[in-house]
Formats: structure tokens, sequence, C-alpha cells
């Protein structure tokens, strides 16, 4: 099923809507705009590796109450379902290669659409329970080829297996866990613990792409979950919950699950974190001001300084995720007037977090993008595209040196991109800086006086 999302895209790894969204966040991100609206809850929103599409999670498939997944075109806003449409799903990630992607999915369960009607007729019948997570014994994780639709099954282990990513090669997947609980043995009182909450006994696992050579990387009390990668591919980032869940701090790795570092200690439930594409800092969710306001953090990866609040307004802001470029920042946003659950994204000011994390100035990062397709004769949709593109309302008329000139000037840098064009701008790039008059105002010795006939008419300024 394919369909166009509700919403104005902006290229180069970019997703804006239509009206900018007005918050007391820090400057560290600017012109924040809602990304997906279909459904009661989206989230889990995670760039491909050349920041041209995005693949996330969101209840809004008919006769489903669950999460399904879809994939995102960024520079289109077509809307694309990968997962089958039944059961539970959960925990997308896009492979480097751009033709396939990953995600959990309780599919196979010869129970899951039982369960669908179940949970439909209990909303049905007006009753409400506070919203968890559900660790289901039949998630697994699989393999979808975005060419053919074939899907793979990696995992086949009794257990939740899901919040798998790939590697920045694709060579690998590291997820969470909990198989160890249900194959091996488990002594009466972890048993009655393990019965009253699926979480605790969860741990971090790491396979090869195909789901071949499986190890486990965490073994401690508790849930070890959230696993990501650093950009390099040399270490893990995840969160571990204490032993009964109340609080979680964010902790790195090795890819052997040797080295491990605490990187918060705030005492409270911090967790959802994922690196920056320098490698320099983590963005993670805290609860640092309540479990009713959920706010997003960076840390140095290095935890030697203390976190830095990025976002300020009442609801939930989390499970964020950085742009390959690192230029933008996509996170699920609720907010307590609606209780519904969507993806928005800003833009990342690097500059400034670095200042208030005390770092030194990072590198540009590239934005990287897919190879450029074969040459082709122009195509009048292409060009209808690409002239609805730049008269849409977030291009905002395109003022010399407004937002909106600036995102234009993205696009058109980003189609030369496509087209392998050799820049020969300023620098290496696709613009040249140039001076211009960008408005006057009057004098004092400024007038405008009216003849006709026998009438005098002073006019007011900015009135007639």
């Amino acid at each position: 099923m394919i369909r166009l999302e509700a919403v104005a895209v902006l290229a180069v790894a970019l997703a804006l809507a239509a009206a900018t969204v007005q918050g007391g966040e820090t400057p560290v991100l600017s012109d924040i705009r809602q990304l997906t609206f279909a459904g009661q809850r989206a989230g889990e929103g995670y760039f491909s590796a050349d920041g041209q599409r995005m693949i996330f999670q969101s209840e809004r498939q008919p006769g489903n109450p669950f999460y399904q997944m879809y994939l995102l075109d960024l520079w289109s806003g077509e809307v694309e379902r990968l997962s089958p449409g039944h059961g539970k799903t959960t925990c997308g990630w896009l492979h480097p290669s751009a033709n396939k992607a990953m995600f959990s999915s309780t599919h196979d369960d010869p129970e899951a659409r039982a369960k669908q009607r179940a949970e439909l007729d209990f909303r049905a019948s007006g009753k409400e329970r506070r919203y968890t997570w559900d660790f289901d014994q039949h998630y697994e994780i699989y393999e979808i080829d975005l060419e053919t639709k074939a899907t793979v099954n990696l995992t086949n282990a009794l257990g939740y297996d899901a919040e798998g990513s790939y590697s920045p090669d694709g060579r690998l997947i590291a997820f969470a866990s909990n198989r160890h609980a249900y194959g091996g043995t488990l002594s009466a009182e972890q048993a009655a613990v393990f019965e009253r909450d699926k979480s605790t006994m969860m741990d971090i696992y790491i396979m090869n792409a195909d789901g071949s050579n499986v190890r486990r990387l965490t073994e401690a009390p508790g849930y070890d979950g959230g696993p990501f990668f650093s950009a390099d591919g040399t270490r893990i980032v995840w969160r571990r919950f204490a032993e009964g869940g109340a609080t979680a701090e964010v902790f790195t790795m090795n890819l052997e699950g040797g080295d491990q570092k605490q990187i918060t200690r705030l005492g409270m439930m911090s967790w959802a974190p994922f690196f920056h594409p320098s490698g320099d800092y983590i963005v993670f969710t805290t609860s640092l001001q309540g479990f009713a306001n959920f706010e997003l953090y960076a840390v140095d990866s290095k935890g030697l300084g203390e976190p830095v609040r990025i976002t300020d307004s009442k609801g939930f802001d989390g499970l964020a995720a950085f742009s390959p470029d690192g230029r933008t920042l996509a996170w699920t946003r609720r907010r307590p007037a609606d209780g519904f659950s969507q993806i928005f994204t800003g833009d990342w000011n690097d500059a400034e977090i670095r200042s208030r994390l005390g770092l030194a100035p990072g590198a540009v990062i590239a934005a990287r993008r897919a190879p450029p397709a074969k040459v082709a004769p122009i195509e009048a949709a292409a060009v209808r595209r690409h002239v609805a593109r730049l008269a849409s309302v977030e291009m905002a008329g395109r003022l010399t040196g407004s937002p909106g000139a600036r995102r234009a000037g993205d696009y058109i840098a980003g189609v030369f991109a496509e087209l392998d064009l050799e820049p020969a701008g300023d620098n290496g790039t696709y613009f040249q800086a140039f001076t211009y008059t960008a408005g006057a105002t009057l004098g004092p010795g400024n007038r405008l006086s009216l003849h006709i006939r026998n009438a005098h008419e002073t006019p007011e300024l900015d009135r007639d």
C-alpha cells in the first residue's frame, strides 16, 4: 500500500510540515516541524544512511490497534507499509545499502489476529489502562527486501527479540532479547520475578546481519536494551535499567561487550540514547522533570560533564535520532492536550551544544547521498515535482536571505548532488555568497504630497 503522508517534505534529510511548531526549546533546536500526522501514535523515526528516507512505526493500520512499520520518502512524502499489517511491530532500521530494512514483529504468532481483536474489544468497551510496552515472546526480527518485499526471519528463538539496529557497514545487528530466560534454568526467585516482568532478563546481543553467530554482550541484572552503533562502528550505546526498573542510565561499550562505561548518573529514568554522527556526544531522554514531562538532554560521550537540556515544554519528548549529517534531529513528541504521539524534526545547532557541553568545535559532516541514477531524459513529472517543491508553502516565498530561500537553496543543491554535478561555488560547495540590499527605511526628510485639482493630500506611511 502506497499513499501520500499529509506533510510537506524538505529534501536532504529534512522533512517539514506546513506549520512551524512554537515551543520553549533551547537554542540547540530551531525551526521545529511536525513530520507525521496519521494515527493515534507514531514514533521511533530513523533516517536512512543517505538521509532521504525514514523508517518509523505507527498505529494507523485499519483493524489493527498495534504498531506497524512504515517507510517515508523524505523527497516525495510517500508512505509505504513494510510490515505485513497484522500482529505487533516495532523497532525498524534501514540497511546502509538502501535496498533492505529490518523490523521486529509478531505476525507469525498463531494468536496474532486474536490478540488484535481482543485489544479492539477492550478499547471499544470504554475501559482505559496505563500505556506499557508489551514484551511479547513472539517478537522476532525480520529482514525485508525493499524491492521484492520478500521477508526473512533472522531470529528464531522463544522470547522477545527486538530493538535492533544495523552497524554502519551493514554487517552486524545489535538487538535486545530475553531469550536466555526461556532457554536457561532460572531459580525459583528469578522465575517469579520474570513472571511478573518479562523485561527483567533483557540483555544486549549482537549477530551477523544474516542472523548467524549470535553473541550475548551484557549479563547484568535488569533490562539492557535500545542498542545503537556509533557512526564509526566502534561502540554501542544503550540504556540499563536498575533491578526493579525504577531508574535507568546510559552506557556505552565496545562490540565485544567490553569497556562498559556509565555515561549518566542522574538517578532517574534516562533511556533511548543515540550518538551524534561525530561520536562526541549523545542525545537521550530522561525523567529529570518528572514522569509526566520527559525531556531530551545531551551529554558528552565520555560522561565527563553534566548533561544539557535540549527540549523545554510540557509532555513527552524522547526517542531522538540524528540525520546522517548531524544537522537534523527527529524525535517523538506527545502533548497533554491531545495525548497523541507523532514524529517531529528540528534544525540541530552543533556549535551551540558543543559550547554548552564544553566540547571542542567539530568537523563538518558531509551528507551521504545515494548513488546517482543513470542519466535519463527529463520527464514532465520530474519538472512538475521540482516546481511544486520550490513553490510550496514551506519555502515561504523565498525572499532573499530568508529561511525559505535557504530551504530552496538546500533543495537545489541536493538535486545538483543527485545529478553528480561538480560544485563550483565557495569552498567547494554549490553556494556562492553575494551582497544585496535587504531593505531601506525613510529618512526624516522623505515626504509625499498629492495635489489633485484643488485638493491637497498627504498620504500616511504604512496606511495609504
